[in-house]
């Protein structure tokens, strides 16, 4: 059944914001705190996690990288002293990734950034909305996508 117009344009809206919205994110963070969104996510993925560590896979996966892009991401936040690699105590294969005290310091410094930017370009359009119906209906679209 084809879309009728009200659905087309909520449609090509939605794919047009789900472009948009993460560029403009990016472009705020790189900015004002030199931090990319791969950058940001992987630093407060880590934050929220037990001991501020996860298994490297696991993070890739949280942050929608590759493995080997997350490498690549690990091995420049560690030259930059946010992040250290440690071997898994319980598998010497496998590698887990670490926030260091500047890793949460730079984490604490593009936080005020990052939240004025999703108000600016996410929140402040939502205002008077049903947020919780909202993020019910996105949450069914993502699950059905996965």
């Amino acid at each position: 059944m084809p879309l009728n117009p009200e659905e087309e344009v909520f449609f090509r809206e939605l794919m047009h914001s789900l472009i948009a919205i993460p560029k403009a994110l990016r472009r705020d963070l790189e900015d004002a705190d030199g931090l990319s969104g791969s950058e940001y996510i992987t630093l407060m993925h880590l934050s929220e996690a037990t001991d501020q560590l996860m298994r490297m896979s696991d993070l890739a996966s949280e942050c929608d990288l590759s493995v080997s892009g997350m490498t690549r991401l690990v091995s420049k936040l560690e030259r930059e002293g946010l992040v250290r690699r440690r071997q898994c105590v319980d598998d010497a294969r496998g590698y887990n990734a670490e926030l260091t005290p500047d890793g949460l310091t730079a984490l604490q410094q593009a936080y005020p950034t990052h939240l004025a930017s999703v108000r600016r370009h996410v929140m402040d359009h939502f205002q008077g909305m049903d947020l919780v119906t909202l993020g019910e209906a996105f949450s069914k679209t993502a699950r059905a996508g996965e």
